[in-house]
């Protein structure tokens, strides 16, 4: 699979996933559906976008995802 998985369409895959989730309208439902609904949007959300923003690679037939989670002015 190393030599033929194209990790970076899995990565714009990722990313495809955050924008729509982000862009989805929101079903007729109210209250705690309501809520249950949004919350699992932004975890969804956050989720996709964090393998979306991810820099991949295989190395010795592993899967490396690097993403970095330092607060913009701290990237180098």
């Amino acid at each position: 699979m190393g030599d033929t998985f194209d990790v970076q369409a899995m990565i714009q895959r990722f990313r495809d996933r955050a924008h729509a989730v982000k862009n989805r309208p929101l079903p007729p439902i109210a209250g705690e559906e309501r809520t249950r609904f949004i919350e699992q949007a932004q975890t969804d959300y956050q989720d996709f976008a964090i393998i979306g923003d991810a820099e991949g690679a295989i190395e010795d037939g592993f899967l490396v995802l690097r993403v970095d989670l330092r607060p913009p002015e701290r990237r180098g």
